[in-house]
Parts: structure tokens; C-alpha cells; sequence
């Protein structure tokens, strides 16, 4: 059994920097893929970011190309989410999830653990 636990949020100003990671315990990870998804306030949950495990191919959501970065240790068993130029719109309570498929896709469907989350708020 997977279990997965965010750290790292927190509240930040906007251009802000946050840098979250996700613990994997239950299982050495060698293959799947990770991906963080958020659930902004009266909003669904919506796919931020995601890696394969054995290649470290990313995947992000258009929103955030270019100021998030996802990456993972394999030594450690983490995956970490570095947030840069933060901006309001990103407050969201922020979950990893853990998938067997090797692409880490933005359907939730397809996700077998998931994370307590973490909170991430960014005024303005």
C-alpha cells in the first residue's frame, strides 16, 4: 500500500516562491508516474503537474509552463513541486497522487493514492 504526504505549503505574496514535496512511503517506486493536482476554492480539482518516474518526463497544465517545476528524487522517494512568480489565482489546496500508468495524464480517474494536500495561499 502507497501512502503519500505533502508538505512545503503555506501563505506567500504574490511573485512569491514555494517549493512542495511529497513523501512516498509503502513502496520503492521504479516505475508510474507522480502528478500534483489543486483544488482551488469552488472549483474542481484540476491537474498542475506530472512526471514519469523512470524517464522524469514532465507534464504541465498550460497555466503554470514556465514558473512551476516538477521533479522527483528517486534516492529519497519524493516528489517535489517548485512554485516561482506565484500568483493569486494559484491558491488552492495542492495533492499528489501516485499512478501505475507511465504517463501522468490530467484525468483524475487514473490515480490510485492520493495525499492528505497541502494548503497554498497567495495574496495578492
Amino acid at each position: 500500500q502507497v501512502n503519500l504526504v505533502e508538505s512545503g505549503g503555506g501563505l506567500v505574496q504574490a511573485g512569491g516562491s514555494l517549493r512542495l514535496s511529497c513523501a512516498v512511503s509503502g513502496r520503492t517506486l521504479s516505475s508510474g508516474a507522480m502528478a500534483w493536482f489543486r483544488r482551488a476554492p469552488g472549483k474542481e480539482r484540476a491537474f498542475v503537474a506530472g512526471i514519469t518516474w523512470s524517464s522524469g518526463n514532465t507534464y504541465y497544465t498550460d497555466s503554470v509552463k514556465g514558473r512551476f517545476t516538477i521533479s522527483r528524487d528517486n534516492a529519497k522517494n519524493t516528489v517535489d513541486l517548485q512554485m516561482n512568480s506565484l500568483e493569486p489565482e494559484d491558491t488552492a489546496l495542492y495533492y499528489c497522487a501516485r499512478t501505475t500508468w507511465s504517463i501522468a495524464t490530467s484525468n483524475s480517474g487514473i490515480y490510485y493514492a492520493w495525499g492528505q494536500g497541502t494548503q497554498v495561499t497567495v495574496s495578492a
